[in-house]
């Protein structure tokens, strides 16, 4: 079965728009969970224009699904974070400093050593890491000799392709890649521009992908259909 964790920086950076606590970002990690969400993910960047620091350590004492962290760890307060939450699951994700949204996967062959290295600290302590990679079977490889657990597929050039009717090309260098993954023994996730229209068909041609994380495209969604059956309508896709 995959899993879908849903992803709540939006209810973050429409609070923040208006300062006080409303959307209470806490609820909305309580609400994802009882309506039925595998997982709940966050993404702090530094200057925690969405989800903000203290958020993360809020929603770590209610969890009652997967708890999946997602950021720089080239920061080393990020890395303080994770260590302090313990989530089930940390994604380390190549974002620069100010970065709008994640828009590549690591080289996970020229950051082998560093990757290693900041991988052990974490499983280390017992927490389950994902590395974000592109579609690319070298990168899947390196990514491998990392000692990483899992791979995240970075989804949007498949998103993009698909919008444009060409889901058959979009999709084959992610089935390569995934299938790289299942035989080197790595944990395969998704994500980045998922929606309900290209999810069904990415878990119809590679079942076997253990998650994905959707949160722009499913709390716009949530906008016009309310959040429970948002949530909902995307677990569908994924049966």
């Amino acid at each position: 079965m995959t899993k879908l964790s849903v992803n709540i920086n939006k209810f973050a950076t429409l609070r923040n728009s208006r300062g006080g606590d409303n959307p209470d970002v806490v609820k909305a990690a309580i609400d994802a969970q009882l309506f039925g969400a595998d997982g709940v993910t966050v993404h702090p960047r530094p200057d925690e224009r969405h989800i903000r620091y203290e958020d993360v350590r809020q929603i770590k004492k209610i969890i009652t699904t997967e708890f999946n962290i997602e950021g720089n760890c080239r920061e080393q307060k990020f890395i303080d974070l994770v260590l302090e939450t313990k989530p089930h699951q940390v994604t380390l994700v190549p974002d620069t400093l100010g970065q709008l949204t994640s828009d590549h996967g690591w080289d996970t062959v020229s950051n082998k050593d560093y990757l290693q290295q900041t991988i052990k600290v974490f499983k280390d302590a017992g927490i389950r890491v994902s590395i974000f990679v592109d579609p690319d079977v070298a990168m899947v490889e390196g990514a491998a000799a990392t000692g990483t657990d899992r791979i995240e597929l970075y989804t949007e050039s498949y998103a993009k392709q698909y919008a444009n009717g060409n889901k058959d090309a979009a999709i084959k260098p992610f089935i390569a890649a995934a299938t790289k993954a299942k035989e080197l023994g790595l944990g395969i996730n998704a994500g980045h521009d998922l929606d309900r229209q290209n999810l069904q068909f990415l878990k119809q041609q590679i079942p076997w992908i253990d998650e994905v994380s959707i949160g722009h495209a499913l709390i716009c969604d949530a906008l016009y259909l309310g959040f429970e059956n948002a949530i909902q309508l995307y677990k569908r896709q994924l049966q």
